[in-house]
């Protein structure tokens, strides 16, 4: 499982990292739009605002670093031996959880008492 998992998480690291680059450029995109317009876009019945879209970029970007710290914090649990465990009742987490999120950190039983 360990080789499994490290290649998946890399792959899922990878593709994160993509994703934040792809997100900090369509950021800077929409700055840059708003800096070399005057148009007053609170006010245009056409659409959403400038910044509207600069909000969900920001908030779209801050889940791909979350995410991206969440398989740093997977692949460190990986190299420390503690990859699969859960942390709360110390019991090993079923692969199928981990093959459906590879950063899980609990089992589903001590996720589901959480949600509760």
């Amino acid at each position: 499982m360990t080789s499994s998992a490290r290649a998946l998480l890399d792959e899922l690291r990878t593709t994160t990292l993509e994703r934040l680059a792809a997100l900090q450029g369509e950021h800077r995109a929409v700055v840059d739009a708003s800096r070399d317009s005057n148009a007053d876009d609170e006010h245009d019945p056409e659409g959403s605002t400038i910044a509207f879209e600069r909000a969900q970029v920001d908030a779209l970007a801050r889940d791909a670093a979350e995410r991206l710290a969440s398989v740093d914090a997977a692949l460190a649990r990986l190299d420390d031996g503690t990859y699969g465990i859960c942390s709360v009742c110390g019991q090993p987490i079923a692969a199928a959880r981990l093959e459906a999120r590879p950063t899980a950190t609990t089992c589903v039983g001590c996720a589901g008492a959480a949600a509760r």
